[in-house]
């Protein structure tokens, strides 16, 4: 779909006192690149700076439509979430009444989990947060039918895009309904992520969201002349443009993220194209899936019998010898050289291991690593009594995880000199 006049939220001035010599330039080729790949969405947001502010966003413009003037949510307001976290909604002062994710190839959301999620949509449900695809690894192939229904109430989709490596260049979120997802840059636009940071990435919104979201925002005229607007003319440019003043919530942050990540991921995104940004999904998906086939037969895959994996193949430890567990293999497989995949997630699965390649791996080194991990669960299973004190070849034995998180060190002590005898 093409709007005469379409509008982004780009974290765009202000960037100038942390990067020297920062224009708008950059700022208009990226909003640029937004426009060309149309995914749907009708505006972005990417004034968040990380990935809980990035729900807290998209949380915030569902509140603040729902409930005009800028009011939050009474106790009875509630917003029905799936598969995701709901720490953002509850900061919104709103009810949260969880739900299920699909594991069957037939349906996402199960008949029987669509039924009971359209019994509860009503006039107090102001969205449905879930994510497609899911953290089993599977697409929830029903979303289209949920968002519908949600819209048919009044309310909103609210999608969480931390998977969207799956579906780039395959998937419009937009076409299935979704009204706001955030899009994790570290996991689909190659940024880094954690110690390594920080995660940073933009909110994209629907046309019905849009006049909800944070201010600066660029916005692209019909006579493709890109505008940066602040709050000094943005009901002046709305009129003109817009018919009218919008209803966004204002600026959110001092500044507007991380422009060293926004200028990496659109890098990324212009060097491969709208087809190299389709096979990133295809690869990642077909590594997921090589990597499932080929440690289903040693270890357990819960979600195999659903077909196709989309770009994390899931597993668990049943079957593993007594006392051993998913952590003694990931211990172990830092003696062989590679970090641990995501371990104990998602909570449905039983000592979980979530193994994502990305499309960046080689099948060379992905036999590597299934080898490797083949070993490992081999010891688990026999009882190797040596896997239980991994790893013995890293600068750290295994370390007390436990103490770490309830009594962590945070400021380095020098140890005290050792004073000579008199």
């Amino acid at each position: 779909m093409d709007w005469p006049t379409t509008k982004y939220r780009l974290n765009a001035k202000a960037f100038a006192p942390r990067f020297p010599g920062t224009d708008h330039e950059l700022l208009e080729a990226g909003t640029e690149i937004v426009s060309n790949l149309k995914p749907g969405p009708h505006m972005d947001a990417l004034t968040p700076e990380g990935e809980e502010a990035k729900r807290r966003a998209g949380h915030q413009e569902l509140d603040f439509t729902r409930h005009q003037p800028l009011a939050v949510g009474d106790e009875d307001d509630q917003l029905a979430a799936r598969v995701a976290k709901a720490t953002a909604v509850a900061l919104a002062q709103m009810g949260v009444v969880p739900g299920g994710a699909a594991t069957q190839p037939e349906t996402v959301a199960l008949a029987e989990e669509n039924a009971a999620l359209k019994a509860r949509l009503g006039p107090d449900v102001a969205g449905v947060m879930i994510t497609n695809p899911n953290t089993c690894g599977l697409f929830e192939r029903d979303l289209k039918e949920i968002s519908d229904a949600v819209h048919a109430v009044g309310g909103y989709v609210y999608c969480d895009g931390a998977n969207f490596n799956a579906i780039v260049g395959r998937v419009r979120p937009g076409d299935l309904g979704v009204d706001a997802m955030h899009i994790n840059l570290h996991k689909t636009f190659s940024t880094p992520h954690g110690g390594g940071g920080p995660g940073s990435g933009p909110v994209v919104l629907s046309e019905a969201l849009s006049p909800f979201g944070p201010l600066p925002y660029t916005a692209r005229t019909a006579d493709g002349v890109v505008h940066l607007i602040e709050e000094a003319d943005a009901d002046a440019f709305e009129r003109t443009h817009f018919g009218g003043p919008l209803n966004s919530f204002g600026r959110m942050v001092a500044f507007h993220g991380q422009m060293g990540m926004f200028t990496r991921a659109l890098t990324y995104i212009l060097s491969h194209g709208a087809d190299g940004l389709r096979q990133v999904a295809e690869d990642a998906v077909l590594n997921a899936n090589y990597v499932l086939r080929s440690l289903e037969d040693v270890l357990d895959a819960p979600f195999a019998h659903s077909g196709p994996c989309m770009h994390e193949a899931l597993f668990s430890d049943n079957g593993m010898a007594e006392g051993f567990t998913t952590l003694d293999i990931a211990k172990g497989l830092i003696d062989e050289g590679f970090h641990p995949m995501t371990v104990y997630f998602p909570l449905v699965v039983h000592g979980a291991m979530l193994v994502e390649p990305t499309e960046t791996e080689s099948k060379a080194a992905l036999d590597q690593f299934i080898g490797a991990l083949r070993s490992v669960a081999g010891r688990a299973k026999a009882g190797d009594p040596s896997l239980k004190s991994a790893p013995h070849y890293a600068p750290r034995a295994r370390l007390d995880e436990t103490l770490a998180a309830r009594k962590p060190v945070l400021v380095w002590k020098d140890a005290p000199l050792a004073e000579a005898a008199e």
